[in-house]
């Protein structure tokens, strides 16, 4: 069917009084835009629905979301009866729509005879995550878009394990989801019906409480060997993290830190930010204004679903800095590593995993204090996954993490958590603190004895069906005319993912070594329409790591730009 009769389906199908029928209206004879509604079903993966908000097949509406829910509803049931009678969870996050989203699953569930566990309102995908396997869950479900801009939404999906789901769930669970029609019966909307009939369970405070505590279960040092002083600032971007972030640090006891007031209340259009993404320095304009106001040495940000995180610090002249993903790992890794063997907690075949496009320095750093590193594919449902293969081959998870600014400190927590990864960088500054030394020192310390790395993640957005395709051919350049210098270094390995590679998994990524041990990676985002690259050059100093990390980023984005 084309796109213009799945238009017309849609009018014709959608009650009078929808507001999608008045929004389908509005785009009668646009070709265009009614071809990027409805040129295909919005595409359902290891990372659930993600899209724009709005009437059509291809974006995030009641009807895109009840069809998703009943596919995974159903691949569910086929796993058994007391597989079903375990339960879906399902958690949400500010955006526009998300708990309306929440409540139709919760209740197309609950009419499947699957009991359905729901939050009182918005909380952490960490939480969700964490919850799933403490209270021996079938699934998960968090509505939310993550770090997306405020016109869209998503639909992750969370199997028995706290992690999202695999290829192969995906993949069950999208043919379940292509057997339905989007408007087979009514809606399933009358939310109360199954919460008095005790097939929806609204949880309550006692399984945040339960986050909480296993979050910080892994402090390092007790609070007598911190400096409880040190100011900082942590702005929520009107997510969800306000709350859970405040409790810890009251738990914890520090005394001079403090949050963006204008940033806390949930606000689905993130009007005091704009985009809500923590890898970006300009929506820490806020955090730096009240942080010199309050005299902070250390900024923190989560996104709006509080899984993603992000940090400033002080350089030597006073000036906030923000860090990047890679960054802010290295001052993870080295504080776990350092703080635990000084605390007498560094486990025995201690292992940590990053994913493959993940800067190499913290394998150094790893290496010093004979810890072994893992990598794996992005995402936590593959660093993560390691955890069961790790402890059952006689390793201790200690954390994961990727450059893309998530962090997993908690091994009962199976996902990225900008809450624990903001106890534990507050932490290890408010540790040095105590000694003197600012994280922006600790920093140098660690390219000075593990070389000097210039970490640089450029994206390009190429949205819609052409930029797809764009990207499809920007990768099939790059494997037919293989890359074999770059910024006037040889290429000496070239690693392609698209059919696995030792023991990783198949993806469509690209991976390539120079003489110097520089490296870049390409890959295409497996959520957003982007394609990303990454790069990593070694130098005798900061200034010369940064000439050649630019030099070899030139030269790609030259090859890059010939294919149109």
């Amino acid at each position: 069917m084309g796109h213009l009769a799945r238009y017309q389906e849609w009018i014709n199908h959608l009650p009078e009084k929808d507001p999608l029928q008045a929004e389908l209206a509005a785009i009668a004879g646009k070709d265009e835009e009614i071809r990027e509604r409805f040129y295909q079903d919005l595409s359902f993966g290891t990372a659930g629905l993600r899209g724009k908000i709005g009437a059509g097949s291809n974006r995030m509406n009641m009807y895109t979301v009840a069809r998703a829910a009943k596919g995974v509803a159903d691949y569910v049931a086929a796993q058994g009866q007391a597989f079903m009678n375990r339960g879906i969870i399902i958690a949400h996050d500010p955006r526009h729509f998300s708990k309306e989203f929440s409540q139709l699953s919760a209740s197309i569930f609950a009419s499947r005879g699957i009991p359905a566990y729901v939050f009182p309102d918005q909380r952490p995908t960490p939480q969700l995550a964490y919850l799933i396997r403490k209270l021996g869950a079938a699934a998960g479900v968090n509505v939310t878009a993550s770090h997306n801009p405020k016109d869209y939404n998503g639909y992750k999906v969370y199997w028995e394990d706290g992690c999202q789901v695999t290829s192969s769930v995906a993949d069950g669970m999208l043919h379940c989801i292509s057997q339905h029609d989007y408007f087979e019966g009514e809606l399933e909307t009358d939310f109360s019906k199954w919460v008095a009939c005790g097939m929806i369970t609204v949880l309550g405070p006692e399984y945040d409480r339960a986050y909480l505590d296993e979050i910080e279960s892994v402090q390092i040092h007790s609070p007598e060997e911190l400096d409880l002083g040190l100011p900082f600032v942590y702005t929520p971007f009107n997510g969800a993290g306000a709350e859970p972030f405040a409790q810890v640090m009251r738990d914890v006891g520090y005394t001079n830190w403090h949050m963006v007031p204008e940033q806390i209340p949930p606000d689905p259009d993130f009007k005091t930010v704009g985009y809500p993404n923590p890898e970006s320095p300009a929506a820490f304009k806020m955090a730096e204004d009240l942080g010199r106001k309050v005299g902070a040495e250390l900024l923190m940000a989560t996104d709006p679903d509080a899984d993603r995180f992000a940090i400033e610090i002080l350089d030597e002249n006073g000036n906030y800095v923000p860090l990047n993903g890679n960054q802010t790992g290295y001052l993870l890794v080295y504080y776990i590593l350092e703080g635990s063997r000084e605390a007498g907690k560094l486990p025995e075949n201690a292992a940590i995993v990053k994913s493959i496009v993940t800067s190499t320095l913290s394998t150094r750093i790893a290496e010093d204090y004979g810890v072994k590193m893992f990598e794996a594919l992005t995402g936590f449902k593959n660093i993560c996954g390691r955890i069961p293969w790790l402890e059952d081959n006689g390793y201790n998870y200690i954390f994961g993490y990727e450059e893309s600014v998530g962090y997993a400190v908690c091994p009962q927590i199976r996902d990225k958590d900008g809450i624990s990864a903001g106890m534990l960088i507050a932490e290890a500054a408010a540790y040095f603190r105590k000694q003197g030394k600012t994280l922006w020192q600790v920093l140098d310390e660690l390219y000075d004895k593990y070389g000097w790395f210039s970490e640089d993640a450029t994206n390009l957005v190429l949205e819609g069906i052409e930029g797809s395709q764009r990207i499809g051919r920007m990768m099939t350049a790059l494997r037919k005319d293989p890359v074999t210098c770059a910024g006037g270094l040889a290429v000496t390995q070239t690693i392609d993912y698209k059919d696995g590679y030792q023991d990783i998994p198949a993806s469509n990524v690209l991976r390539y070594f120079l003489e110097d041990g520089s490296w870049f990676a390409v890959r295409p985002s497996g959520t957003e329409p982007k394609i990303k690259f990454y790069f990593y050059s070694i130098g005798k100093d900061r200034s010369d790591a940064e000439a050649k990390n630019a030099r070899i980023r030139e030269d790609i984005f030259a090859r890059i730009g010939q294919v149109e």
